[in-house]
Order: C-alpha cells, then sequence, then structure tokens
C-alpha cells in the first residue's frame, strides 16, 4: 500500500501560516500537520516522531517545512532539524520562512530572462533585510557584481561581509541607499526588497539612469518601492526599462514553492535552502 505524503509544518510564529498550508495543499500533499510556536528545544522530538514512524524505504514519503515570519528563527530551526537527523533516519527539509528563499529565486530568475548576470551590476534596496539578503546571495552566486543598500551603512558593511563571506569572493559591495544617484549609477538591475508601504525609489531617479535594463519591486502595499511600477507588472515596460511587480513576480514564486515541495518527496535526504530552490526554479 503507497503511503501518504506527508508535510510537516514547523512555524515559529505562534500560528502557522495559512498561506504555507494552502500552498502544500495545493502541490500535492496528501497530510498536512501543523506546528505553531516551534521552540528549539522542541525540534528533536518532532523530528523523531517524523523519521521513526515509517520505515527507511518509505521516508520519502514525509517531509519538513519550516516557515514563520523570523528567518533567523527559521535557520536555527533549519540546522536543529539536520542534527536531528540519524543517519539514513532522515526527511527532506525545505526552508521558506517569509516567503524569502523562494520570493529572492523569483525576482533573480526574472532579472535572468533579461541580463546576462555574470556581467550584470545590481543593486539591492534594504538589501540588509531577509529577501534582500538572499537575492544578493543569488546575484552574486551567478557572478553579478552587487550593491547591497541599507539606510545604516554599518548594517550594509555587515551584510555584504557575511555574504561574501560564505560565498569565498568579494561580489557584494555596501552602499547607503540615501544617495540614489550615486547607488544606481552604472547598474543594469535594481531589486527593491523593503518593507510594506515604503517607497525606496522615484521614478524619476530609476528612469535617468542610461544602464538601466530591469527593475523589480517586491513590496505589494502602497506607496510601492520603486515609483511607476504596478504590482501586477511582468515584463511591462517604463521607458526603456523592463519592469516587475510584486505579483507578477508571484505568479514565478508560487511556481517554484510548489514544485520544491513536490521536489521534497522524490527522496529523503534533501535540504531546499536558497541556492537549491533557486537552481530548482530554474528548471522550471
Amino acid at each position: 500500500m503507497k503511503k501518504a505524503k506527508i508535510l510537516i509544518l514547523f512555524d515559529t510564529d505562534r500560528q502557522p501560516n495559512s498561506f504555507d498550508r494552502v500552498v502544500a495543499i495545493d502541490a500535492g500533499v496528501d497530510q498536512l500537520f501543523a506546528y505553531g510556536n516551534v521552540a528549539l528545544d522542541q525540534v528533536e522530538a518532532l523530528v523523531h516522531g517524523a523519521i521513526f514512524t515509517r520505515g527507511p524505504k518509505d521516508l520519502g514519503g514525509t517531509a519538513i517545512f519550516i516557515g514563520g515570519s523570523s528567518v533567523v528563527a527559521g535557520e536555527e530551526v533549519l540546522e536543529r532539524v539536520t542534527s536531528s537527523f540519524l543517519g539514513p533516519l532522515s526527511v527532506s527539509v525545505m526552508l521558506d520562512s517569509n516567503g524569502a528563499n523562494t520570493t529572492a529565486a523569483a525576482a533573480v530568475l526574472s532579472a535572468r530572462r533579461h541580463l546576462e548576470l555574470s556581467k550584470t551590476t545590481a543593486l539591492v534596496l534594504a538589501g540588509t533585510g531577509p529577501v534582500g539578503q538572499r537575492a544578493a546571495r543569488l546575484l552574486a552566486h551567478e557572478g553579478a557584481t552587487v550593491r547591497l543598500a541599507s539606510r545604516s551603512g554599518q548594517r550594509a558593511a555587515n551584510a555584504a561581509e557575511a555574504i561574501n563571506k560564505v560565498l569565498k569572493k568579494n561580489q557584494v559591495l555596501p552602499c547607503v541607499s540615501s544617495d540614489d544617484a550615486k547607488a544606481l549609477h552604472g547598474t543594469e538591475l535594481v531589486i527593491a526588497a523593503g518593507a510594506s508601504g515604503v517607497e525606496l525609489l522615484p521614478q524619476a531617479a530609476v528612469t535617468a539612469v542610461p544602464t538601466l535594463k530591469v527593475a523589480i519591486d517586491l513590496n505589494a502595499v502602497p506607496p510601492l518601492g520603486i515609483e511607476g511600477i504596478n504590482t501586477t507588472d511582468k515584463a511591462a515596460t517604463l521607458g526603456s526599462i523592463k519592469v516587475y511587480g510584486a505579483i507578477g513576480i508571484g505568479t514565478t514564486k508560487m511556481k517554484i514553492h510548489k514544485a520544491a515541495i513536490a521536489r521534497l518527496f522524490e527522496s529523503n535526504n534533501q535540504v531546499l535552502d536558497a541556492e537549491r530552490i533557486y537552481e530548482l526554479g530554474k528548471s522550471l
């Protein structure tokens, strides 16, 4: 008898996320177990409950999804999950706290349709946030030169240093976002990954950059992060610039999210983080 596909949601928020639950069902999960307010000291017992209930050959039918609003907390849970596995007794796990990994992957893949990333200079606004850091990391991984911008020069420097350390190359450069002209000068790509309802760039600053080819705004709540971009834009034009809004990016994000969940059930030993989710997105 074929075992049901069981996805176990570890949410670090008090109430498990309804978005992640709906997507899981639409991605073909048979049974969904959702745990909220998951603390680190609870993880091992939950993992052992998942790996001890089925034989090794059937563990590919169980998987763990880590969600919640805090990416830092999600990364800590991921580390605790993987350290709780016992050799071949493991299940596949996906990290997408705050939707950061799937959103960043969708943004970079959208830019990749128009640009040769290895020859691109990109500006990531609000680059110290969860989506911004991952977008910067994925762009740098593809060989782009990345300007990571923040209102705080120190936060930008710390985030750039952390990414460069992981990548073992100095592709990410910190900058202060208050100087639009200097930050945008010579760029081909700008991604705005700021908080909802905060405008980061006026339209005049964007259209004044002769080298700019692609602008992506990941904010869906007015006022949008980049003036002149609509939430539904998907390869629309703003002057000569290809532009994407949050909903335009969202269609790609949803495809990646669902495909990643389906991929979890192909084996019992996968760890889907930002880079692996991005590589999966390339194949869609």
